[in-house]
């Protein structure tokens, strides 16, 4: 299946959520993004006096690199929930 007909379905059901979920779910994901630079600093902070300083950097730049993904969902259900109630 190309990934334009998916892109479609996907656009297509997400038109016909409900707007309070999608308000859920955009929610959820602007916490997860807050979430995972705490997590990303916590990682770092945590591992960085065991003398595994490099895995400790890695690894808290892999949390940090999620923050960015999950606030553009969020932005994204926001916008599906504002296109939804506008629908009604």
């Amino acid at each position: 299946m190309p990934l334009t007909e998916i892109a479609a379905a996907t656009h297509e059901s997400l038109k016909q959520a409900d707007p309070k979920t999608l308000r859920v779910v955009g929610d959820i994901c602007f916490l997860a993004g807050f979430a995972s630079i705490v997590g990303s600093i916590l990682a770092w902070g945590l591992q960085k006096g065991t003398g595994e300083h490099a895995k400790a950097e890695r690894l808290g730049i892999f949390i940090g690199l999620w923050a960015p993904t999950f606030f553009i969902l969020s932005n994204r259900f926001e916008r599906y929930a504002d296109r939804a109630e506008k629908a009604e």
